[in-house]
């Protein structure tokens, strides 16, 4: 296996937007997750319905999916994806909210950061939501789980197998 350099970096150092002109179309998927860490009466706040700001659960996963759509627009150097799926679920546990993210689409370059960003903001999304009565919440733990298309083959976090 060759060396492996970055991407995004020219010859001189310049930040780049990477060329998949030349690359096939392949159906690419990822999976990412984030936690959010509170108090449990935090949690039983969100669980019971009673935030002052409505459904904490439905409206993270409406903003997990709505950025994902908006990732290329976010990170500078992401192009625009046609996703033909995103799924973001939101998993109660004591005293955090496990989030997955998974994107989809056929393309020429992977959806890593449209998973990893929907995560990410399903999780400020729980935060803004519920930061009156918990200012405490930690983001934590956004990471690729896994992500398979392109040339570069399959990718599993080894403690998610």
């Amino acid at each position: 296996m060759g060396e492996k350099k970055l991407t995004h970096i020219d010859e001189r150092g310049a930040a780049r937007m990477v060329d998949v002109s030349g690359k096939p179309v392949t159906h690419r998927r990822a999976v990412a997750r984030a936690k959010v860490l509170m108090e449990p009466s935090t949690l039983e706040m969100i669980l019971g319905g009673t935030a002052p700001k409505g459904d904490v659960l439905a409206t993270a996963r409406i903003a997990g999916i709505m950025a994902a759509k908006q990732t290329a627009s976010l990170v500078p150097m992401c192009h625009p994806l046609p996703l033909t799926h995103v799924a973001v679920d939101l998993q109660p546990e004591y005293s955090a909210v496990a989030i997955t993210a998974t994107a989809e689409t056929d393309g020429k370059t992977g959806v890593e950061m449209e998973a990893l960003t929907a995560a990410a903001v399903a999780g400020l999304t729980i935060y803004d939501m519920c930061k009156a009565v918990d200012r405490s919440m930690v983001i934590t733990d956004v990471m690729l789980l896994e992500k398979e298309g392109g040339a570069s083959g399959r990718f599993v976090r080894e403690e998610s197998k």
